[in-house]
């Protein structure tokens, strides 16, 4: 069992900067994959970002304005977010996962075990 504690979330004008942060409970947390992953109102939940043993995965709406993170010492990892924009609004979910036989299985909700309870995110024009 992982428990998973999102922070960091808040309002923020477009353009602005904020940084997420999920703890995890799990003594082994080097062992998992990690993913962000975000719901906006009226949406289906969607992939943000994985951070692997040896990669990192970004959806193509936040490259090169997001980047994940982990310090396994601390077991947390995080999502620096940057140019934010109001279509950046939503709950963020951070999540845990197994080992998979490709990176690409990391990108699919259905593929994580855990979840934390999100965080909100709002972005204002």
């Amino acid at each position: 069992q992982v428990q998973l504690v999102e922070s960091g979330g808040g309002l923020v004008q477009a353009g602005g900067s904020l940084r997420l942060s999920c703890a995890a409970s799990a003594r082994t947390f080097s062992r998992y994959a990690m993913g962000w992953f975000r719901q906006a109102p009226g949406k289906e939940r969607e992939f943000v970002a994985a951070i692997t043993w040896t990669s990192t995965l970004y959806a193509d709406s936040v490259k090169g304005r997001f980047t994940i993170s982990r310090d396994n010492a601390r077991n947390t990892v995080y999502l620096q977010m940057n140019s934010l924009t109001p279509e950046d609004t939503a709950v963020y979910y951070c999540a845990s996962a197994g080992r998979k036989s490709g990176d690409y299985y990391y990108a699919r909700s259905h593929e994580y075990d855990y979840w934390g309870q999100g965080t909100q995110v709002t972005v204002s024009s």
